[in-house]
Order: C-alpha cells, then sequence, then structure tokens
C-alpha cells in the first residue's frame, strides 16, 4: 500500500519497544549451507525449538524457499510439537535467514494503526547474495498489505539501514554504533553523517534522541551491529555487555560502551540504569571468533530466547535478564552451532507488533 507524503513519526507512529505485545514473529527457514557450514541440519532444530516457544502466544510467519524446504519446515515443527495452526508458512525465496535485518520495520500508532518502514538492504555492505532478501522485503510488505515509507534523501536515494544496527525504548531513544553507522568501513550510506542519521530517525521511527556507543564486538561480520552489544530491557534500562578480561579485544570496547552510557540521559533527560551482561567465552571456528553474546536476545510475548553457549557463565546471564523481565520466562536457546552463521537468535526474528491497543 501507498503510504502518506508525511513521514510516519509526523502522523503519530514509532518504532515500538520489543517487549510491547507482538501480532507474530517472522523468520526465514535456513537453507543456505554456506552460512552453516556442516551445520545446517543443526540448526535447523534449533530454529524448531525457537519456533516452539514463540509459537503459544503469537503467530509466527515463516518464509520458505519453495515446496522442498517446506515439506522440511512443516515435518521438523511437527516433531518438536508445534501446533500447525500457529505457523503460517510463505513461498518467499530468500538469500539468507536474518530477518532482523533484511525486513521492513514496524511501525505503530497509539491507536492502533500500523505501517511499514522499508529500508534498503545491501547485505551489509559486505556480501553479495542480497537481490532475494531485497525482493522478500518487498513480498512481505505486500503480504502484509500495510502502508510502506522508504526513506530516502535528495541526490541519494533510498537509505540503507538493518534492524540489528538499532534498539529502542519505544519511548523515543534509540541505540547504535559508531562502528556500524559512522564508519567508513562497510560503509551503508557513505558521507551520512550522524545529524543526518538522527533526523531520519525522527522522521521514520519517531526517535527523539539517538545515544551512540562506540562499536559492537569482535567477530561481528555486520562492523558493529548494536544488538550485540547492548539492549534496551525497559524504558529507562539498558543491558550493556561488559568484558573484564583486558587482554581481550572485547574489554576496551565494551568499557567505552559502559562509560557512555553511565553519562547518557535518555530522551526526558534522565539517567539510564544501566546493567552489566556478562560475555561468553570466546568461540571459534576455522580460526575466526564469532560474534557470541548474551545480547542477542529475543523478547516474544511467551518468552525472552537467550542465546547460550554451553558456557559457565551461561547460568549467570540468564538469572541477569531473568531479573529484568520478571512478567515472562526467560529460556536459554543453544547456539553454538547457530552462531556459526555470525548470528543468534535476535538476528533470525523480526517482531511484528500487535494492532491493537493494548
Amino acid at each position: 500500500m501507498t503510504a502518506p507524503a508525511d513521514p510516519p513519526a509526523a502522523l503519530g507512529y514509532r518504532l515500538p519497544a520489543e517487549w510491547e505485545p507482538h501480532a507474530a514473529t517472522w523468520l526465514a527457514w535456513p537453507h543456505a549451507r554456506s552460512d552453516w557450514p556442516g551445520k545446517l541440519d543443526a540448526v535447523r532444530w534449533v530454529y524448531g525449538e525457537v519456533v516452539r516457544r514463540i509459537a503459544p502466544r503469537e503467530r509466527v510467519h515463516l518464509l520458505v524457499p519453495d515446496r522442498h524446504a517446506e515439506g522440511q519446515a512443516r515435518t521438523l515443527l511437527r516433531k518438536v510439537g508445534v501446533d500447525p495452526a500457529a505457523v503460517q508458512l510463505h513461498r518467499v525465496p530468500t538469500d539468507r535467514s536474518w530477518t532482523r535485518d533484511t525486513l521492513p520495520l514496524f511501525v505503530r500508532r497509539d491507536d492502533g494503526a500500523r505501517g511499514l518502514v522499508a529500508w534498503l538492504f545491501n547485505a551489509w555492505a559486505r556480501y553479495p547474495d542480497w537481490r532475494r532478501d531485497r525482493a522478500a522485503a518487498a513480498r512481505v510488505a505486500r503480504l502484509v498489505r500495510l502502508p510502506v515509507w522508504k526513506p530516502t534523501l535528495p541526490g541519494r536515494g533510498r537509505i540503507v539501514l538493518e534492524g540489528g544496527a538499532i534498539d529502542v525504548n519505544g519511548r523515543g531513544t534509540l541505540l547504535a554504533t559508531e562502528e556500524c553507522l559512522l564508519s567508513a568501513v562497510q560503509a551503508r550510506n557513505p558521507g551520512l553523517g550522524r545529524a543526518a542519521l538522527e533526523r531520519l530517525f525522527a522522521d521514520f521511527l519517531g526517535v527523539a534522541k539517538v545515544l551512540w556507543l562506540a562499536a559492537g564486538i569482535v567477530g561481528d561480520d555486520t562492523h558493529g551491529h548494536v544488538d550485540d552489544c547492548a539492549r534496551f530491557v525497559d524504558p529507562h534500562t539498558v543491558a550493556a555487555c561488559v568484558e573484564p578480561d583486558r587482554g581481550d579485544a572485547n574489554h576496551a570496547p565494551l568499557a567505552e560502551n559502559l562509560a557512555r552510557l553511565r553519562a547518557a540521559t535518555d530522551q526526558d533527560g534522565r539517567p539510564l540504569r544501566v546493567i552489566e551482561l556478562p560475555m561468553p567465552a570466546p568461540l571459534y571456528f576455522a580460526g575466526r571468533r564469532l560474534p557470541a553474546s548474551y545480547a542477542n536476545f529475543y523478547v516474544a510475548n511467551a518468552a525472552v530466547l537467550v542465546p547460550t553457549f554451553n558456557d559457565e557463565r551461561d547460568r549467570r546471564a540468564l538469572a541477569i535478564l531473568a531479573d529484568c523481565f520478571p512478567d515472562r520466562p526467560v529460556v536459554g536457546i543453544h547456539a553454538v552451532d547457530l552462531v556459526w552463521g555470525l548470528g543468534a537468535v535476535h538476528c533470525i526474528t523480526h517482531q511484528e507488533p500487535a494492532g491493537a491497543a493494548a
């Protein structure tokens, strides 16, 4: 559907916080063997567990590339005990399975009206396989039949952004890293500066204040997505990853992020509450460090799904997040295989907010 000429924020739309009620979660069936070398079959069972945990209290939309994959998905979900009526499959080809970054962002108005903000996707300015993912975003927009805004700037055309590059409290404050959105490395929008991005976030997402962190974590092929290092857990609280080992490459950037957050205020000028979240011990594949982080959790209606890594710190991370979300269970999702694809639970999920007022 064609959106009004005015940007969404001018009409009262905003990007809701993840813990606000969902109508559905969108995922894409894993099929790219190059993302999970030798692990694709194991990863599909992880997807089954994720869907099983989400489906009891919200609809799941699952994109599948073809009939064969549809049969695979239905069989596996049946085996893990998912109610078939809770999952709707759509034959929509994708290059990969990172719906967090590829699908449009759902914005919502307080009267329940919803719309989509369709940023351009270019595979993190890194990989050549993005055409099916970009087309899938347009297909999903047609499926949900909501107004679609496409952020553009004169002389530039459409603006590139991924969902994992930002996190919001739903009240007007947004987290992002300078490494991801302002660096010349993997530049999504070369030359586009801080002020222009903040204006775009204000106009299209209803953001009043952007808190710029320094950098993401080592091993992240997105070059600094914030959802691996700091996340809002309520309107006034941020869980920030910390690495006490000074010899670890994550120590300095995460310490800088922590200092910035402790000095920051929200959209109303109030100091944030900052909770420290541990990092798991380093994980490697073929000599490459993987972006394993407990911050890559997903807040569904039924549960908070937290990646775990067979690590002694798993229990502490789960306990910290359980204190942050007393209204729903906090569940560990085994992600040692999943993170071989350089992403985890938040990366594979994409929330659709409820349309009716809660």
